[in-house]
């Protein structure tokens, strides 16, 4: 196991109804003018931007408001949430959604403070060294960036998507979390967080790094969980249980609870940045694609973590033959996010029948370098080939 250093300050505030205690905790972290972050829809229909609104007023915080966000978060929405915060100087920010929503305040946050352009801190030219604090009024279970410290965005004019990872000043002072939020959620959007939250338990368990046991075992404890909730939720909606199991589920998986000590693999998720963002598809939708792909190609690669997934999750058989039961492993499982989940596992069931491959790659390696050194080491013509793994 490694060194680590693990900074988690989050309240959460978990349970039926809790959206109510919003206006008590924006006081008690120090809020006396608080912008409101959020998309619109679901938020506005279901009466929740209002109730958190009433919230705020009986504290008498005052507030504005950014509506709008879209679903793969872009610098455009960032831009005009700064514009907004010039005028109303916010001490404070409430993103009410999502990851797209919690990420988009994430960045404002982060470049308020910042003369420069915020686009510096995800591409490296610049680091913040101050942000707006904010709290979390979660929606959609999947990104975890209501635990987190890393925001991702999509800049629109180069089509690149890049995160930025700040555990020390982007964690949310608090993260109300009421599963039963989630219950009018679409299934496609159910589907896709759940397929997300998958995505990042393994992305940490795929690591090379030895003697790390117990997030071994809580990632495979996790996934398991998520699997059995997963069914029952896409089974009956309004399965209280099963939202609260995955709703806290996905702030765990991206917490680093199960990361810690260990080297951790994010290119599946790179790869994936390259759809969404040239693609604009649902995130967690394209995971589902790329992830067999990406664990088909580890099978016969670098099989030891994806046959123990196999072992241990997946109900494979130890046949003595790692890259074997890897192989098995990978089809269980992409069997199960299109039979269960009825999340789209190739590039022609997320509506892209003729990918521009080579373009992504392209991209992908001029962001990420020449060698992506994860659980593998790929090239251009290895992540290429997952790419084209995806295919069919």
């Amino acid at each position: 196991m490694n060194n680590f250093t693990f900074y988690s300050p989050t309240e959460f505030v978990f349970g039926r109804g809790t959206e109510s205690q919003t206006g008590e905790l924006c006081k008690r972290y120090g809020a006396t003018r608080v912008m409101i972050v959020y998309g619109g829809g679901s938020v506005v229909r279901s009466g929740l931007l209002e109730k958190v609104k009433e919230s705020l007023q009986a504290q008498g915080i005052s507030f504005c408001e950014l509506p709008g966000v879209h679903p793969n978060p872009i610098d455009t929405k960032v831009y005009e949430g700064l514009e907004l915060a010039k005028s109303f100087q916010p001490d404070f920010m409430l993103p009410v959604g999502g990851g797209s929503t919690i990420d988009t305040a994430k960045a404002i946050a982060a470049g308020y403070y910042y003369e420069g352009d915020f686009w510096d801190f995800y591409i490296g030219k610049a680091k913040p060294v101050k942000a707006l604090p904010l709290g979390v009024v979660l929606t959609i279970p999947a990104a975890g960036s209501e635990g987190s410290g890393n925001t991702v965005i999509t800049n629109t004019r180069t089509h690149v998507k890049n995160g930025l990872r700040m555990p020390m000043l982007l964690r949310p002072k608090f993260a109300v979390m009421n599963p039963e939020l989630t219950m009018t959620l679409p299934a496609w959007q159910t589907a896709s967080g759940i397929s997300d939250m998958m995505a990042h338990i393994l992305e940490r368990y795929l690591s090379n790094t030895p003697e790390v046991q117990i997030g071994d075992r809580l990632a495979e404890g996790m996934l398991l969980a998520i699997m059995e909730m997963a069914e029952r939720v896409m089974k009956d909606p309004m399965d209280y249980d099963a939202r609260a199991n995955i709703m806290w589920c996905g702030t765990i998986a991206h917490n680093d609870t199960c990361s810690l000590g260990r080297q951790e693999d994010w290119f599946s998720h790179a790869m994936e940045h390259e759809i969404s963002a040239e693609y604009d598809v649902t995130h967690g939708a394209g995971l589902a694609v790329i992830f067999p792909a990406f664990l088909q190609y580890a099978s016969t690669h670098n099989p030891h973590k994806v046959a123990q997934l196999a072992h241990r999750v997946l109900g494979v058989a130890d046949s003595g033959n790692p890259s074997h039961d890897a192989l098995q492993g990978t089809m269980v499982l992409k069997t199960w996010l299109h039979d269960v989940l009825h999340m789209p596992v190739t590039f022609a069931q997320l509506g892209i029948p003729s990918p521009d491959l080579e373009l992504m790659n392209t991209r992908l390696h001029k962001l990420k370098g020449e060698i992506l050194n994860g659980y593998m080491q790929l090239d251009a013509a290895a992540t290429l080939e997952i790419y084209k793994l995806a295919l069919d």
